[in-house]
């Protein structure tokens, strides 16, 4: 992808996006049933789009909205529903016309009125609310959320995703259930849709503390009294997004030597720093989104950044941002020896695009390694149950146990990664950064990196279908392929796709779900120049495996 020369700038007036615009868009425009980019559709974070494109519209929440009532009501969901919301233009639009809709269904909401509340923040609400034991809670009185949130995409897009009572990402079971039943009332023209007055709907809402419970009960997932005897410098930056009550919260509550550096709350994002592709995107892995922070690395021992919705970490030290599958790394070690309360038989749950440093790290420390499909949901029962101690994925996206063994959340948790970063400098006396640099000279240094490539429709359905056996090649990077993956490793799911390996280098391609691409992501433990090796053939063996015979 090439570089624009706007990449880690702050952004132009021009590139900002007009909210008034957007917001009518959200009300006026009627998506086309008939055109695929306009329906609803489901991917790894719920359903995705903007207002001014007619895929992410009030018709749509409406639809998918009623749909998720249906589907409560049909598996015996009784409890209350904790939504959330995040920064973007299209949320607070997208949460009202929710409430109605679950108010109107006679669904109990439990939210702040006026109020962002981050991802994390409602894992942790349903998995307490639903907690085995929990004085006064009858067996069926379990709970459920929602979140619009389109996490780090570009100000213009909104978002919805449903967590079911596990408290995480909804199973392709009840996505693909919820999907094809809101399309169908978008085909009848919303005649199914139940809704009241915004009046009603508001005075039907029960106003709900996520902040408190959750801040209050960080000590038992981190080691705040180390972090805060250590006296470790903290910076924070929330990109503009919902966390930024949360880390208020957390400073003032736990006495931790903590900086805010940025409080903006701004639609439009205007404070944020260009991605590398020209667009604005609060994304708290990329160096150039970050670049407000990172030139602040010296004033802190670590800085953390978060999306809008805070289910991603990004990590700045000294040393400057690290890599997320770096960092996947750093936390495993890290956790797995100083986690006593953990069973002994916890699992490290990886998605089959992190770094195979992190198989390395879990045969150092005695630990099991289950590497899943792309998305968060694999991780969910593990977590639950506890035989996952952690669960990471590539792109910044984590979550792990309680130190008593137990579960915090089972989505993505943005902020407890960060808080980890202070612990183990305080813990360690050293930086994640510098735990990395003793991780590489134990088990190797790793490139890595992740590509597009363009493929039509017929080529990214030959791809997401492809067995083992149309893959001719029997060498990658001058060395022997030791596996063909089209089902992932740990749990035998279809990962959409195809990942070839050897015991030095890796290659990974998935079909794009938005865009004419697919996603070549790959690593190497020889340099960066065997790593742009691996890339050259990977193209090729896509390539003749999509020609077929």
């Amino acid at each position: 992808m090439t570089l624009s020369p706007l990449a880690g700038k702050r952004a132009p007036q021009s590139l900002l996006t007009n909210i008034p615009r957007l917001v009518a868009h959200y009300y006026e425009t009627r998506p086309d049933v008939h055109d695929p980019l306009q329906r609803v559709a489901f991917g790894t974070s719920g359903h995705r789009g903007t207002s001014i494109s007619g895929s992410f519209n009030e018709s749509h929440i409406l639809a998918v909205t009623q749909a998720v009532a249906e589907h409560r009501a049909a598996a015996g969901i009784t409890g209350p529903l904790f939504m959330g919301l995040d920064t973007h233009a299209l949320s607070e639009p997208a949460w009202m016309t929710a409430l109605q809709v679950l108010v109107a269904n006679g669904v109990q909401v439990r939210a702040q009125a006026g109020a962002f509340t981050p991802t994390p923040l409602i894992s942790h609400a349903i998995l307490e609310h639903n907690r085995p034991g929990r004085e006064g809670k009858p067996d069926h009185d379990w709970a459920d959320g929602i979140v619009i949130t389109p996490s780090h995409n570009p100000p213009q897009d909104g978002g919805f995703k449903y967590n079911p009572p596990s408290g995480g990402p909804a199973d392709t079971d009840v996505t693909g259930a919820v999907q094809a039943r809101a399309n169908a009332i978008l085909e009848n023209e919303l005649r199914d849709v139940q809704r009241v007055s915004l009046e009603d709907a508001l005075a039907g809402l029960t106003d709900f503390d996520f902040i408190t419970p959750y801040v209050s009960q960080l000590g038992t997932v981190v080691n705040l009294d180390a972090i805060r005897q250590s006296g470790v410098r903290i910076g924070v930056d929330p990109l503009g997004g919902s966390s930024l009550p949360v880390w208020q919260a957390v400073g003032a509550q736990h006495g931790l030597n903590l900086t805010i550096v940025n409080e903006d709350i701004d639609p439009r994002f205007a404070f944020m720093s260009v991605d590398r592709d020209g667009k604005i995107r609060m994304d708290c892995s990329s160096p150039y989104a970050m670049a407000g922070l990172l030139a602040l690395k010296g004033d802190f021992d670590v800085a953390i950044g978060n999306d809008p919705d805070a289910d991603r970490h990004g990590i700045v030290t000294r040393a400057g941002l690290m890599n997320p599958n770096h960092y996947l790394a750093v936390m495993i070690e890290y956790l797995f020896s100083h986690r006593p309360g953990w069973r002994e038989g916890a699992a490290i749950g990886k998605t089959l695009v992190s770094s195979a440093l992190i198989d390395r790290v879990g045969a150092g420390i005695g630990r099991r390694v289950v590497e899943v499909p792309v998305g968060f949901k694999y991780f969910v029962e593990g977590l639950l149950d506890g035989s996952f101690g952690f669960g990471g994925e590539e792109s910044a996206g984590a979550s792990f146990l309680r130190r008593d063994g137990t579960p915090w959340s089972t989505d993505k948790d943005g902020l407890i990664p960060g808080l980890l970063a202070a612990e183990m400098t305080a813990v360690t006396g050293k930086t994640p950064s510098e735990r990395f640099a003793d991780l590489t000279a134990r088990y190797g240094e790793t490139a890595y990196d992740r590509q597009d490539a363009p493929a039509d429709a017929a080529q990214k359905k030959i791809l997401s279908s492809l067995s083992p056996e149309q893959v001719t090649a029997t060498t990658l990077g001058g060395d022997p392929i030791t596996a063909k993956l089209t089902r992932a490793p740990g749990n035998g799911a279809g990962i959409g796709g195809l990942k070839v390996t050897t015991d030095q280098a890796w290659f990974a391609a998935r079909p794009s779900g938005t865009e004419d691409v697919y996603k070549i992501y790959a690593e190497s433990f020889r340099g960066e120049g065997h790593l742009r090796q691996v890339m050259a053939e990977a193209r090729d063996v896509v390539s003749a495996a999509l020609q077929g015979p």
